[in-house]
């Protein structure tokens, strides 16, 4: 689905230095300029755009998008080219020539065959391919669908099944797979047919809101006016109003088409656009594009409208372009500067979903810019909503990652309400939770057991499905290689669809949030202080003896397991390690003064982890305890620690331990955290390490503790220059490990033992 653009000409939106925008096109274009040409088409299906001339077909792949992609050119007969497709697997080449006749290239042989309408009464509309297993191609005509099957081996063309349905004009989308067939005197009543693998779903017939301009006109609908679109996995279908200046939203059910709202435009000329789940609008004639998120409790724009712009033209050329005349006898190299200049042209075709294509044959790939709508949202007043907005981009997820944490670690810095930093952290909690559920983080790593991140699906009943979840429970599911189809449901059952390009962008609605005002002020993102942040104060310091102990306490607490390829993260969900590196360490060691409001946030987060059932990073209750103990809030710490405000592991019980240094009742916790956790062991190296050996040796018994050194005991039993307590750890050794009287520590201190008895018999004489 295309829609043009506006006659005006101005030259606006191009991106300068200091120029910010949330949308732009990146130069330089892909090129398609051919001699001879007789127009471009987009073919959706193979994702190829295509410039015919009177005999040679040239394609450029679209996706991967880039600039220096290289035509592939193909021979077919001369003649008139009405539309011209692809097939899926690219080896038939289909032109329609007229309003009753479509010939096919086979591209290895060049072998070839027309088919024709078979009376004059109807004619062809358009047609396109499909990967249904019941056929290849429908066409349509005035009186409906034809589905044919292509025999290869023949070469030949297979009438399958008729629908019959008066037509004046239809709009089709291959990543849907949905196609709506326009009849009546305004052109407003629609039925849709959905191709799977199962057959033909057909859509409930359903008429389109128009206003009435006047009493006795009646405006007509122009395919131009309607556009289907994909989002979040469901399909929707947009119609501009242009009467009642509105952009009406449909959304297709398995039994129903319902109206989901109702957007305001405020341009006559309106073109459509979806970026990573986001619907831009592009309003032509007032120069600027509002976005919006669809599963946003309101429908307001999610950022302010700006113009479109253009970026990466280099000095010279962008001046050039700015100071080209628009006179009619101007060269053919100032029309092409003109027209990569002038955005908004009256040239300017847009191709659902992210395309752009000028009359100058140069294709523009539309692009969000992540970063910069995040400092135009400085005018936002709520954060939560912006947190939630970025935990749902796919396409830039580590840099939409990178901003949400930029984001939580600035609004503490500025010691904003804790209600209001409780909030945005909760959305981050719960994307995170959701993730785990589903996971969905990292994806394309090899191991297979990637750590999952996501959004929270708490909408309401109609809320969007995730195409991955299970088909059974939901409506039509389709696949690009292979499409399934359910029993009939009821009317919350979605029409959705999975394909290798969108899956990761399915099934994700924003966790509801009472919202309050929250306001923001404009960070600049350092990506290399919020991924490598560590505090050194956040260290557990380990006690002497322990460096001896095997496992995960020797782990640096430093160590970055989320030093992954960016090209691997494909959620921008934040877990609770990242959370402690890259906002609560750095805030720690920036934050001066009282730490009250930071022990408060902190213990809003683990609030919020508690009722997602997130497991929280050790080190942060390590930094909480170290957060109180500074202050001496000993009270308040044990506090925390009986009420299991945090969480009991071998780091806190250390820390315990480390901070109970000024005060003996912390250091209690400590030690009865160590004997609650089991670890029998570290419990009796604390002991030996503070000299009470025997009492250790007495709770190694009781408690088999066999794997701690005996030369720590004799050692300690030997420098007390006691020869009695010598010969007790001696004997103790002796019948607790087997095999200990003949090892090289016994046979020394044996020797000591008697070195001892001498010189104290010695001196008794």
């Amino acid at each position: 689905m295309s829609g043009k653009a506006s006659s005006s000409q101005a030259s606006v939106g191009l991106g300068g230095s200091g120029a910010l925008s949330h949308v732009y096109i990146q130069y330089p274009p892909l090129r398609c300029s051919i001699p001879g040409s007789r127009g471009l088409y987009y073919d959706d299906g193979t994702k190829l755009l295509i410039s015919a001339t009177s005999d040679r077909v040239f394609s450029w792949k679209t996706v991967p998008f880039t600039p220096i992609a290289a035509p592939i050119c193909d021979s077919i007969g001369e003649g008139p080219i009405l539309s011209i497709r692809f097939s899926l697997d690219a080896k038939v080449i289909a032109v329609q020539r007229s309003n009753n006749e479509i010939q096919f290239w086979h591209r290895e042989t060049g072998e070839t065959i027309s088919h024709r309408c078979r009376t004059e009464s109807e004619s062809i509309l358009g047609f396109f391919w499909t990967d249904c297993t019941i056929c290849d191609i429908v066409i349509v005509k005035t009186s409906g669908l034809d589905l044919f099957t292509y025999d290869s081996v023949s070469k030949s063309l297979h009438l399958v099944e008729t629908r019959k349905w008066n037509t004046s004009w239809y709009i089709y989308t291959h990543e849907s797979r949905l196609v709506l067939l326009a009849s009546g005197m305004q052109c407003r009543t629609f039925t849709g047919f959905q191709l799977s693998s199962a057959g033909i779903i057909r859509l409930p017939r359903f008429d389109m809101a128009m206003a009435k301009s006047e009493i006795n006109i009646k405006p007509v609908l122009a395919a131009e006016d309607v556009y289907i679109v994909t989002v979040y996995g469901r399909i929707y279908c947009l119609q501009v109003d242009r009467v009642a200046m509105l952009l009406h939203s449909y959304r297709f059910y398995r039994d129903a088409v319902v109206q989901q709202g109702s957007l305001p435009i405020y341009s006559s000329k309106i073109a459509v656009s979806v970026v990573d789940n986001v619907i831009l609008v592009h309003q032509v004639d007032a120069k600027v594009v509002i976005l919006y998120d669809i599963f946003s409790d309101s429908r307001a724009p999610i950022f302010a409208p700006l113009p479109l712009l253009l970026r990466g033209i280099p000095r010279s050329s962008s001046s050039s372009f700015l100071s080209i005349s628009r006179d009619s006898e101007s060269s053919e190299t100032n029309k092409t500067g003109d027209h990569e200049a002038v955005i908004y042209g009256d040239d300017w075709t847009f191709l659902v979903p992210d395309l752009i294509c000028d009359v100058a044959n140069f294709l523009w790939k539309i692009q969000l810019d992540l970063e910069a709508s995040i400092a135009i949202s400085a005018s936002s007043s709520d954060v939560p909503s912006v947190l939630e907005f970025l935990q749902r981009r796919k396409l830039e997820a580590n840099e939409a990652k990178l901003l949400c944490l930029t984001m939580a670690r600035t609004l503490i810095l500025e010691h904003r309400p804790v209600s209001m930093v409780a909030k945005a952290i909760d959305v981050l909690v719960t994307s995170y939770s959701h993730s785990v559920k589903t996971g969905s983080f990292l994806k394309g790593l090899k191991t297979g057991n990637a750590s999952p991140s996501g959004v929270p699906n708490v909408g309401s009943p109609r809320s969007g499905i995730d195409a991955s979840i299970n088909r059974d429970e939901f409506g039509i599911s389709i696949k690009l290689k292979s499409t399934s189809v359910v029993d009939s449901e009821p009317v919350n059952r979605s029409l959705t669809f999975s394909t290798s390009e969108s899956e990761d962008n399915a099934g994700f609605v924003p966790p509801k949030t009472n919202l309050r005002d929250l306001q923001i002020i404009g960070v600049k993102l350092d990506k290399e202080h919020l991924m490598g942040a560590e505090s050194s104060r956040t260290d557990v310091q380990s006690l002497s003896l322990l460096h001896q102990l095997p496992g995960p306490s020797n782990i640096p607490l430093h160590a970055n397991v989320s030093k992954l390829h960016e090209s691997q993260i494909t959620s921008p969900a934040i877990s609770p390690d990242e959370l402690y590196r890259s906002v609560f360490a750095p805030v720690e060691e920036e934050m001066v003064g009282d730490p009250s409001y930071l022990i408060a946030i902190i213990v809003e987060f683990l609030h919020s982890a508690c009722l997602e059932k997130v497991k929280v990073h050790p080190n942060l209750y390590v930094l909480v305890i170290q957060l109180l103990a500074r202050n001496e809030r000993y009270a308040e710490l044990g506090s925390f620690v009986i009420n299991k405000i945090l969480e009991p592991s071998k780091e806190v019980a250390l820390q315990l331990l480390e901070s109970g240094r000024q005060n003996f009742q912390t250091r209690k916790l400590g030690l009865h955290m160590l004997r609650q956790l089991s670890l029998h062991e570290d419990y009796v190296l604390l002991l030996v390490q503070e000299g009470y050996y025997q009492e250790a040796l007495r709770y190694a018994r009781k408690h088999k503790v066999t794997t701690v050194r005996p030369s720590l005991f004799l050692e300690l039993a030997f420098a007390s220059n006691d020869s009695q307590h010598l010969a007790a750890v001696l004997r103790f050794f002796s019948d607790f490990l087997p095999g200990f009287r003949s090892t090289p520590e016994h046979n020394t201190y044996i020797r000591l033992l008697n070195e001892m008895s001498s010189s104290f018999s010695a001196l008794t004489l």
